[in-house]
């Protein structure tokens, strides 16, 4: 895969290393413009998306906790899963802290919002470059790569968030309750940034297993014989994404993680097999 030898167009002589340079320039400015459509949008209804969306896994009528509560009785695990409510006022310690965190809360949903499209930018800019064989099967990729991105979003969101912040801010060290926490709301967007983007980041496991098997950097044999290593890497990002020391909250994201690698080793096998038989096909 040679990403800067590739013709320009079909006809056309091959591109140099500037052309390469002014068209990736181009597809960075189209992904930072669609941020900040999406970072305005969010700026413009702020208040809306803070009182309903921000504060959503500290709220104590947020459906996570009604649904975790509801399943821990139907499955008979008693309150195991019922997390109490927990009261969290934030504060701010500056002038500007409100506003620069609302940038900060703006940007990052920008990011969020505009994923598709940012990771569209990016394969136009990539896929000129690839051979033919390893365009094959690539025609959903997109759709794949937000799919998981989204649905470990979503999975730190509305699960792995509740956990964290829920334990973090009913744990009390001492006594006396002579401790009170209350954290400013920098520290509040800066972790539910990490689990959202984190979780949607990790998710994204079996893509990059098709990706790296679909051009032969590895293959099933190797994913099954490294599986104890994984489940300690696992367990490093498990611990890396989850701000709360729990093993509540480093044990729902551990689980999800090991099925995704379970996943990936499915889907490499598959991969494997279509590129053996087009290699037969190509030799006979």
């Amino acid at each position: 895969m040679a990403l800067f030898n590739r013709p320009a167009a079909e006809g056309k002589e091959e591109m140099t290393f500037i052309d390469h340079l002014e068209e990736l320039r181009g597809h960075i400015i189209r992904s930072v413009l669609a941020i900040l459509v999406g970072a305005v949008m969010i700026f413009v209804y702020r208040n809306w998306i803070f009182d309903n969306v921000i504060v959503g896994p500290i709220n104590k009528d947020f459906i996570s906790y009604r649904v975790l509560c509801e399943f821990s009785h139907w499955a008979h695990m008693g309150e195991t899963l019922c997390m109490p409510p927990v009261a969290v006022t934030m504060q701010s310690t500056t002038f500007g802290g409100q506003f620069l965190s609302s940038i900060t809360m703006a940007f990052v949903g920008g990011i969020i919002i505009a994923f598709p499209y940012i990771f569209w930018e990016f394969w136009r800019f990539v896929k000129p470059a690839l051979k033919e064989k390893e365009l094959t099967n690539t025609r959903f990729v997109i759709f794949w790569v937000s799919f998981f991105f989204f649905t470990g979003a979503a999975f730190g969101y509305f699960l792995l968030g509740p956990f964290t912040f829920n334990f973090l801010a009913g744990f009390q060290l001492g006594t006396n309750n002579m401790i009170v926490t209350r954290p400013t709301f920098s520290d509040y967007l800066d972790n539910l940034t990490n689990i959202i983007l984190g979780c949607g980041l990790a998710f994204e496991l079996p893509v990059l297993s098709f990706i790296l098997t679909k051009v032969g950097f590895i293959t099933p044999k190797f994913l099954r014989d490294t599986r104890k290593y994984a489940v300690v890497v696992i367990l490093i990002v498990a611990a890396f994404i989850t701000p709360s020391p729990d093993w509540m909250s480093q044990l729902i994201v551990f689980v999800p993680l090991w099925l995704l690698y379970e996943l990936s080793i499915i889907v490499s096998s598959r991969v494997f097999k279509q590129n053996k038989v087009k290699e037969e096909e190509e030799w006979d």
